[in-house]
């Protein structure tokens, strides 16, 4: 789900956690960390609903192409 690099920073910043040693420096670099990661998802996510998306086909246009064959 994440990068490797990734998953050894939230293995690092749960043990810390379990400690009570994390510092507040530790939760910005960790939500900052993970807000990212939900954003790329976000885009990714929209980009392919656009992809996918049907086609809209104007129904008119196509039985006048019909009615000149």
């Amino acid at each position: 789900m994440y990068p490797p690099e990734l998953e050894t920073k939230i293995a690092n910043w749960r043990a810390k956690q379990l400690a009570g040693e994390m510092t507040k420096e530790d939760w910005r670099e960790a939500l900052a960390a993970l807000r990212a990661g939900r954003v790329s998802a976000l885009t990714s996510s929209e980009s392919a609903k656009r992809k996918s998306a049907p086609k809209v086909i104007d129904a008119h246009a196509m039985l006048d192409e019909l009615d000149g064959i």
